[in-house]
C-alpha cells in the first residue's frame, strides 16, 4: 500500500473556512487535523464504525483527544492548495499522538498535534489501543519519513 495514499492528504482552502479578512480562521486547523486523521484511517482500511460511534454501533474502546496544539506559520487564503502529512506515533500501549504538517506551495504553513488515549466505553478506564489502530500505527512507523508532495 502506498503510504502517500493514507498518510498524505491534499485539499483546497474553501471560502467558508476563512474569516472576514479572507484568511483561514484559526479553529479550522484543528478541524483539519481531525478530518485528516479520520480520512487516513479510512484510506488505510479501517471503517469509521470500527473507531467512532455510529447510530448502529458503539466500539468497546473510545479514543478521546486528551491534548492538542497548533502553530501557525503563514496565512492561508481561499483557493490555496494544502497538503497535510500525518506522522502517527505510539506513546505507550494505551496512547498515541499524531503530528500534522501543513504545506501550501512548498512552504510549511502550520503544524498540529493531537494526543489520543484509549478508554473502555463501558467504564471510562484506560485500556490498550484497539487492534486496528495498532496496525495503522505499525504501518505508519514503517513509512516514517514521508514528505508532503511539492
Amino acid at each position: 500500500m502506498n503510504p502517500n495514499s493514507w498518510l498524505l492528504l491534499c485539499r483546497t482552502v474553501r471560502f467558508g473556512e476563512t474569516d472576514a479578512a479572507g484568511v483561514m480562521h484559526f479553529q479550522q486547523l484543528l478541524r483539519w487535523c481531525h478530518e485528516a486523521y479520520e480520512e487516513s484511517l479510512e484510506r488505510f482500511g479501517l471503517p469509521a464504525s470500527e473507531i467512532f460511534p455510529t447510530p448502529d454501533s458503539t466500539p468497546e474502546v473510545a479514543l478521546p483527544i486528551v491534548h492538542c496544539s497548533a502553530d501557525f506559520r503563514r496565512p492561508l487564503v481561499c483557493g490555496a492548495p494544502l497538503s497535510i502529512a500525518l506522522s502517527p506515533q505510539r506513546i505507550d500501549p494505551s496512547c498515541f499522538e499524531v503530528r500534522y504538517t501543513f504545506q501550501s506551495n512548498e512552504l510549511e504553513v502550520a503544524t498540529g498535534l493531537t494526543r489520543h488515549l484509549a478508554i473502555r466505553t463501558d467504564g471510562r478506564q484506560r485500556c490498550e489501543l484497539p487492534g486496528g489502530i495498532n496496525r495503522w500505527l505499525e504501518a505508519s512507523t514503517l513509512q516514517a519519513g514521508i514528505q508532503p508532495l511539492s
